[in-house]
């Protein structure tokens, strides 16, 4: 169950951070854009969920073994990263896709397709 929810947040944290690249999508940007609008509010939730879940399975990884996953670093990453957007200064967090152009905005974004990625992953892969 826990597992479960590490995956989903590292799918809809992922897609909360890919946005910026999501909508430059032909055809299916502007509804990406609703739906990670309606979603932003509860972003510092699974930001929240992201980084217990991972912490979790850090730990216990780290403790009994046998090895640190991948799930557990993005899903660490993610929770910092939509925690940070959440308590930045000066940011409209009931606007996703109004981040500007910078270079750390484009890595956020192309870690959060990754985010993605690995949380499609997890569901698939046994634990």
């Amino acid at each position: 169950m826990i597992s479960l929810l590490l995956d989903l947040a590292n799918i809809l944290g992922g897609f909360l951070l890919a946005i910026g690249l999501l909508v430059r999508l032909p055809s299916v940007g502007d509804d990406l854009a609703k739906g990670a609008k309606a979603l932003s509010q509860f972003g510092w939730v699974i930001g929240i969920v992201a980084l217990i879940t991972a912490g979790y399975f850090l730990i216990v990884h780290l403790t009994t073994g046998p090895h640190l996953f991948h799930f557990e670093v993005v899903g660490l990453i993610t929770g910092i990263l939509l925690l940070m957007d959440r308590v930045k200064a000066g940011r409209n967090t009931g606007d996703p896709v109004g981040k500007g152009a910078d270079p750390f905005t484009t890595f956020v974004a192309v870690f959060g397709v990754i985010a993605i990625i690995v949380g499609v992953q997890g569901l698939f892969t046994p634990s």
